[in-house]
C-alpha cells in the first residue's frame, strides 16, 4: 500500500514563504515523475510544478520565479518552496506521484489527500 503524506500548509501574508512536503510511504520498487497540483474554489485542479527521476523540472507560468520543487530521492520526498506568496495562490495542495509499489507489476499515480495554503493579509 502506498500512501502520500502532505505537510506545510497555512496561512501566510501575502509576500511570505511556505514549504510543503510530500513523502511516499509503502513497499515502493521505483518513482518517477513527482509533481504538486492545486485547486482554487470554484477552479479546475492545475498543474503546479513538477520533477522528474533525473531532477528535470517544469513550472506553470505563474509560478515561476518564486516557486522551486525538488526531491530527496532517499527519503522518497518532493518538496515545494514557494516565494513571494500572493493571494491568488490560495488553493488546497496535493502531491501526485507516478509509483510502482513492490508488489505489482505496473507503475501508478497517487495522490495525497492535500494541505491547504492561504495567503491573506
Amino acid at each position: 500500500q502506498v500512501q502520500l503524506v502532505e505537510s506545510g500548509g497555512g496561512l501566510v501574508q501575502p509576500g511570505g514563504s511556505l514549504r510543503l512536503s510530500c513523502a511516499a510511504s509503502g513497499t515502493i520498487f521505483g518513482i518517477n515523475d513527482m509533481n504538486w497540483y492545486r485547486q482554487a474554489p470554484g477552479k479546475e485542479r492545475e498543474l503546479v510544478a513538477a520533477i522528474s527521476s533525473g531532477g528535470g523540472t517544469n513550472y506553470a507560468d505563474s509560478v515561476k520565479g518564486r516557486f522551486t520543487i525538488s526531491r530527496d530521492n532517499a527519503k522518497n520526498t518532493v518538496y515545494l518552496q514557494m516565494n513571494t506568496l500572493k493571494p491568488e495562490d490560495t488553493a488546497v495542495y496535493y502531491c501526485n506521484a507516478d509509483v510502482r509499489p513492490t508488489m505489482a507489476p505496473r507503475w501508478m499515480y497517487y495522490w495525497g489527500q492535500g494541505t491547504q495554503v492561504t495567503v491573506s493579509s
